[in-house]
């Protein structure tokens, strides 16, 4: 069960929720099918409560949004972008320690 502090974003509104948000925003492009984005799921819910208001967590289903995951270059998954002021500033690809990604969050999180 997600996080209520993920949102789902497909093409219709993925720009708008990139560009629009005032705190950068972590990006999970997954797939049901994919045993290490399954992994990956529950790590970023916790870090969507623990980082709350400071970064926004989202996920892209990549088989539903496959014209958005094309743009984007993505070819495995889970990929993990992150972006600020609607930019790409830093990914990763593959499944992570929790203590791995809170760093790579902290980064960049105001």
């Amino acid at each position: 069960m997600a996080s209520e502090l993920i949102t789902n974003l497909d093409s219709t509104n993925f720009d708008s929720t990139i560009k629009s948000s005032s705190v950068p925003v972590l990006v999970d492009f997954w797939a049901t099918w994919c045993g290490p984005c399954k992994q990956l799921g529950p790590i970023l819910d916790q870090l969507s409560t623990e980082f709350n208001g400071s970064v926004k967590v989202c996920k892209v289903d990549v088989d539903n949004s496959r014209e958005l995951a094309q743009q984007l270059g993505i070819t495995s998954i889970p990929a993990v972008f992150l972006f600020k002021n609607g930019v790409v500033v830093d990914k990763f690809v593959g499944l992570k320690q929790k203590s791995d990604i809170a760093a790579f969050i902290r980064k960049h999180a105001a």
